[in-house]
């Protein structure tokens, strides 16, 4: 382990960062986590623990700048993403879409409010709004009427544009569908 990693305990389905010098420090990084209480943190000057989901926790575990642990047990990487495919479906979907879009410098939220896998920013929360919303698919899923009619009406509800991420196991590459709607 090295000096500036970070220590998070896994709990339940989450991951937290009970540090406030740390948990500073990793939201200011790329606006990881959130800070617990503080629904909309204004800036990086916050005095409450982060909770990180288990797709960004791997993502940050893997990157060596968090350890995980539980109790008194490092859980490693490996480890964690077992945890995490127990409580996300289509983990490994979700969790390729995520280092790709984070790969990419995009900060990449839970879009569950939303209805959808992720909510993504160009900047950063309090900096922008999230222009996209990303549902997770993968090549040969069927996108029904229902599905593209609940994307945009929910798009143009919250003025986001709608993104099917469609990931190609066998390739493993993502393709991006982006829908934009206009009034006739």
């Amino acid at each position: 382990m090295s000096e500036a990693e970070i220590v998070s305990e896994l709990v339940n389905d989450r991951l937290v960062v009970w540090d406030i010098g740390a948990s500073r420090r990793l939201y200011k990084m790329g606006y990881y986590g959130k800070p617990i209480g503080i629904p909309k943190p204004k800036g990086f000057d916050f005095d409450a623990p982060l909770t990180l989901d288990l797709i960004e926790g791997l993502y940050l575990a893997r990157q060596g700048i968090i350890r995980v642990v539980k109790g008194n047990k490092r859980i490693g990487p490996a480890a964690l993403e077992r945890i995490a495919r127990r409580y996300h479906e289509r983990f490994d979907l979700k969790y390729k879409v995520y280092e790709n879009l984070r790969s990419k410098n995009y900060v990449v939220g839970p879009g569950i409010k939303f209805g959808c896998d992720f909510a993504v920013y160009e900047h950063g929360p309090g900096i922008d709004h999230a222009p996209f919303l990303i549902e997770v698919k993968e090549a040969g899923d069927h996108v029904t009427a229902a599905d593209l009619v609940r994307a945009g009406r929910l798009a143009t509800t919250v003025k986001k544009r709608f993104v099917f991420s469609v990931v190609d196991k066998k390739t493993s590459s993502i393709h991006y569908l982006v829908s934009k709607w206009w009034k006739a």
